[in-house]
């Protein structure tokens, strides 16, 4: 039998004999540093201690998602990142789904022009990347995934630790959201991807603040209406959508994505927009030195701030840009 990873033991014993009514946790300490992290930045963030604690103590810490794990590995981030190219073709068939739901959503996605600045396409594009508008199911728990990166993954090497400090991240925001909302910890679950990411726009926990909603009530990533608003909501915090694009000074976007896509594949550490990330790393930039492509590399960058792939943000503006042009056909 797996022992609970905390430091009590008298009142560890007694624990299945209390109620809630007459036993109450009133510190952070844990037998796992990472746990005793956690559950401190909880409390910063206003959640009570007790409930941290009881969070952090369900059931549901034994669990472990090895898919998750597994599909954290470098190797696997880059055949995920080898694959984007044929998921953005396969997408250009979706866009008459797209043209579709821009129409039977159309209250909403008027709203996310009006009060983000964010274009309808461009909203559409990206719930259709991430989930196919809804219609792609996920299979994963969100704690669960954060939780296994928390317990298993060593700290070993820079990029472990990174990893590390946003499962972190990810489980205050969960456990700051139900708290918030009135969720028992036993019941705070949320379908996710396998890198937890929830809801048809495929959020992470920790921009969970961001969710907003159409009408009255809570915001909800699996409506398709919060979805919408939500996502350009993010565009306009994170990544400084104000103006919606201008279709008419975008290039062929069908040609220039077959472009990128043969020099992203001729090319070591490609990059569309950028010669130098912010962690200093230098790139082949494709469209630096090419007047003619500034206007969308703008907002390539912009699209990065919601997945940093080149490709990703490409291929999203490919799909808005083809979904603008069959609607105004």
């Amino acid at each position: 039998m797996k022992v609970l990873p905390f430091k009590r033991t008298a009142s560890a014993l007694l624990l299945p004999l209390l109620s809630t009514a007459l036993f109450a946790y009133s510190d952070c300490s844990f037998k796992i540093d990472a746990y005793e992290s956690i559950c401190n930045k909880a409390v910063k963030a206003g959640v009570s201690v007790d409930y941290a604690n009881r969070y952090l103590l369900d059931a549901q810490s034994t669990l472990r998602d090895a898919q998750s794990l597994r599909l954290f590995s470098p190797k696997m981030i880059t055949v995920h990142h080898a694959n984007e190219k044929r998921a953005n073709n396969a997408l250009v068939t979706f866009v008459p789904a797209m043209v579709e739901n821009l129409r039977q959503y159309r209250g909403a996605y008027d709203e996310a022009e009006r009060r983000f600045g964010v274009n309808r396409e461009v909203v559409a594009a990206i719930l259709a990347k991430e989930t196919r508008l809804g219609r792609v199911g996920c299979t994963h728990d969100a704690f669960t995934v954060f939780n296994t990166l928390v317990r298993e993954l060593p700290a070993d090497s820079e990029r472990n630790r990174g990893l590390l400090a946003m499962a972190e991240r990810n489980i205050v925001s969960l456990m700051a959201f139900c708290y918030t909302n009135a969720i028992t910890p036993g019941t705070c679950r949320f379908k996710s991807s396998y890198a937890g990411a929830v809801g048809i726009s495929q959020f992470m926990p920790q921009n969970f603040y961001l969710v907003e909603s159409y009408g009255q009530g809570p915001g909800d990533l699996q409506k398709m209406e919060d979805a919408i608003l939500s996502t350009a909501r993010y565009l306009h915090d994170n990544a400084g959508f104000t103006v919606l694009i201008d279709w008419k000074k975008f290039p062929l976007m069908p040609e220039v994505e077959e472009a990128w896509y043969d020099y992203d594949f001729a090319t070591d550490n490609a990059s569309f927009a950028f010669d130098k990330g912010r962690n200093g790393r230098t790139y082949n930039c494709y469209a630096c030195g090419k007047p003619e492509l500034g206007y969308l590399s703008g907002y390539v960058k912009k699209i990065m701030r919601y997945n940093n792939s080149s490709n990703y943000a490409v291929g999203v503006l490919r799909l808005a840009y083809d979904a603008f042009t069959l609607s105004n056909k």
